[in-house]
């Protein structure tokens, strides 16, 4: 079929799915179908930015797309995360002229790890932020190992600008295959929360140049933080971004003069604020534009989601590894009052099948005082459960497999309650959630 006819019927398709109240990347997926080379056929915009990385690229593209609508600029985006090559696929159709001619100043795409590579070579992203890389569903991706050397090869004739985050060792050492980028990093200084030992598991021991032990003058968290090789010098960055003088009481950072406001009270987001900065340097945007867009930005569809339900503020967190699993725990320990805790833990392939991370996780963070009550639900509720009962929870430990009996807890307690979700539950938890509100 010619390159019109697909897009006809990827345009007739999307309609009657919104008409069906649902999206998805249906459309991107038949349009691959019959013709593998559907993204080449289109006239993009001179700006296209790609976000990538393990943790945190749907919050750090919402951010950059909100910025630069607020700048102004016609802006398009995969906003709710399908971030495979059929999602974009199905982005770019629905927002292309007859004529195949995008109808966008600016593209912003949240791209899947694995997926970089199939998308670089179809679409002209000049701008590529890579937030950082952990331990992610092993059973689908591998060792983080074989996710940057898939993402090696995709930046072997890159030409564009890569911004990188310069305190993840993994994510620098991209630098050097990308010799034809304008690489530019960003980072954050030591906080009060950083340390000089770190007790998570970290994938960033060893200089990829000459496979000698990094040295790290403080860690921020899991292997992010300040390093260098001692032995030729790796990790000795000039960052063109640098948040610095961190307050966590108000969710700020300085860049250079002027203080900025994160989504939530954590360092993850202070780093996901500090990339939205970066590219808007390598964007030509404005730092004004994404102050106004910080001071006010809301976390929302079920990622750090607040919900006002019998009087009691619930928080609603995604998590999917173990990196990610402990940010979240350490963010919910801020908190000193008594604590229910719900936790939705499942096995489909969006989640991963290989459920074995939750032992790499420091779940016995939660065992602690204020925590009085935790619920564990979803597919793999007693491995949850199994999980706690080794960390010795000495609270109520309960087990509800299903999801909205779960959930009712939340309304029956006097305590503070705290919803954690790994990726398919996290949905259907929000839905229930906000029919409780």
């Amino acid at each position: 079929m010619k390159a019109r006819a697909i897009l006809l019927m990827v345009k007739l398709i999307r309609r009657m799915l919104l008409l069906m109240k649902r999206g998805g990347s249906l459309p991107g997926t038949i349009a691959l179908k019959l013709d593998p080379a559907f993204l080449t056929r289109f006239a993009y915009p001179d700006t296209v930015i790609m976000v990538t990385g393990t943790n945190g690229k749907t919050t750090t593209s919402n951010l950059i797309y909100e910025t630069i609508a607020a700048a102004g600029k016609k802006v398009i985006a995969n906003r709710k995360g399908d971030n495979l090559k059929a999602g974009i696929a199905t982005l770019i159709a629905a927002h292309a002229s007859w004529k195949m001619q995008v109808k966008a100043e600016v593209i912003v795409m949240e791209c899947d790890e694995l997926n970089v590579p199939k998308v670089m070579q179809d679409v002209p992203v000049n701008i590529f932020c890579i937030n950082n890389f952990f331990r992610d569903q092993l059973d689908r991706a591998g060792e983080m190992e074989t996710i940057i050397r898939r993402m090696s090869g995709a930046l072997a004739h890159y030409k564009g600008i890569l911004v990188l985050n310069g305190d993840d060792p993994n994510v620098v050492r991209l630098q050097d295959d990308a010799p034809y980028a304008d690489v530019r990093f960003f980072g954050i200084a030591e906080t009060s929360r950083s340390s000089e030992k770190s007790d998570e598991a970290s994938e960033g021991k060893f200089c990829p140049r000459c496979a000698r032990p990094l040295t790290y003058a403080y860690y921020q968290y899991s292997h992010i933080g300040r390093f260098h090789c001692e032995q030729c010098g790796f990790g000795d960055v000039s960052y063109r971004v640098y948040g610095e003088n961190c307050d966590f009481a108000d969710r700020s950072f300085m860049v250079g003069a002027t203080r900025y406001h994160a989504p939530q009270n954590a360092l993850y987001a202070m780093y996901n604020a500090v990339a939205l900065l970066g590219v808007c340097e390598a964007a030509d945007i404005s730092f004004a534009y994404a102050k106004a867009v910080l001071d006010h930005f809301e976390l929302k569809d079920g990622r750090s989601e607040a919900f006002l339900i019998g009087g009691k503020r619930c928080m609603l967190n995604l998590v999917k590894n173990p990196t990610g699993a402990n940010e979240t725990m350490k963010f919910i320990m801020e908190d000193p009052s008594k604590k229910i805790i719900v936790i939705i833990l499942n096995d489909n392939d969006q989640d991963g099948c290989d459920v074995s991370w939750i032992w790499d996780a420091h779940f016995e963070r939660l065992c602690d005082h204020s925590v009085t009550r935790i619920v564990c639900s979803g597919k793999r509720a007693y491995d949850m459960a199994l999980r706690f009962h080794y960390g010795d929870f000495a609270g109520e430990l309960t087990v509800i497999e299903d999801l909205e009996a779960a959930l009712a807890e939340v309304r029956k307690t006097t305590d503070r309650p705290y919803v954690i979700a790994t990726y398919t539950a996290l949905q259907p938890a929000r839905s229930v959630l906000r029919r409780m509100t």
